[in-house]
């Protein structure tokens, strides 16, 4: 590649970045959260007309605080719910707001693709950093109380995350937000909640009741190969080996057992937990809730009633 290639290219590659900047920066707030140990930092993105704001649910704890935005407007917020399963929160902003940040699609994303991060990592509102996804599926523990489950689906990037960039956005290279900066992993590792229909449906049901609804089956299990013939027939290698079944759980009561593979479940193909995590929000409680495992060479149909999660 010649010198006039390589200054091409740069231009191609900060015309994009430039481009996602100018688009996405004005919706983008730093937000200060007051609490019991002093004031904290996070970013927030604004994601609808009416000044609703997206962000980490680990950023506003203490549930107080105010949005500064790019134009130097500056509101309180109100917290309209928060998912510590997600580590999404959503929040309003009592004062007007800029344009809405269009929300993308992680789903297509691919690894290699250019994204861009921006927020206010150690207060310093406004930042922008660039990279590349450097890998996904990834998975991330989150607490609620006594429940723990993993996040799916994790966006890994190498565009420079620290504190404060929380909440903030992770935007593909046509300024749509595709993913919540939601931790730093390590030394040029940074991790995002996705955008995508599990996402979609948080945020609704944050909006409109202040909470997520989760159904519970009451099954531990880890991913198994399949046999042959049976991976042949379904076209895929494994499924979930269930290694515990809870007690008068609803998988207790439909007759699921240990050593079973789960193979289907509310007619979706499952080879992992978060394959079923998935599957557990809203609508879900108290559904009936169709399973087919493999056991002792055979298919067996299991039909549970999913219980409410408790936190």
């Amino acid at each position: 590649m010649s010198i006039e290639q390589g200054l091409e290219a740069l231009d191609a590659y900060s015309r994009i970045v430039v481009g996602v900047a100018e688009r996405l920066l004005p919706s983008v707030a730093s937000l200060r959260v007051r609490g019991s140990r002093g004031e904290g930092t996070g970013s927030g993105v604004v994601f609808t007309s009416d000044g609703f704001l997206l962000t980490s649910a680990h950023v506003i704890a203490s549930g107080a605080g105010s949005a500064a935005f790019n134009d130097g407007t500056e509101s309180p917020f109100d917290v309209v719910g928060a998912d510590r399963l997600s580590d999404l929160a959503v929040l309003r902003v009592r004062g007007p707001s800029p344009p809405p940040a269009e929300l993308g699609d992680a789903d297509r994303l691919r690894i290699g693709q250019l994204v861009v991060a921006l927020g206010n990592p150690l207060g310093l509102s406004g930042s922008v950093t660039a990279g590349v996804v450097s890998g996904l599926g990834r998975s991330l523990p989150a607490r609620s109380g006594r429940t723990i489950r993993l996040i799916d689906d994790v966006i890994q990037t190498d565009a420079a995350l620290n504190p404060g960039n929380s909440g903030g956005a992770l935007s593909d290279s046509f300024g749509r937000v595709v993913g919540v900066n939601t931790a730093v992993a390590g030394f040029g590792l940074g991790l995002a909640v996705p955008i995508n229909q599990t996402t979609r449906r948080i945020l609704a049901d944050l909006m409109s009741a202040g909470r997520v609804r989760r159904a519970w089956l009451g099954v531990g299990g880890a991913p198994a190969p399949l046999p042959p013939a049976v991976a042949e027939r379904l076209d895929r290698r494994d499924g979930l080996r269930v290694s515990e079944v809870v007690p008068g759980s609803p998988a207790g009561r439909a007759g699921l057992y240990v050593g079973d593979m789960i193979v289907t479940a509310g007619g979706r193909p499952v080879a992992r937990a978060q394959d079923l995590q998935r599957l557990m929000l809203g609508d879900a409680v108290g559904a009936r809730f169709p399973i087919t495992v493999l056991r002792r060479g055979a298919f067996v149909d299991v039909v549970a009633t999913l219980d409410e999660l408790s936190g």
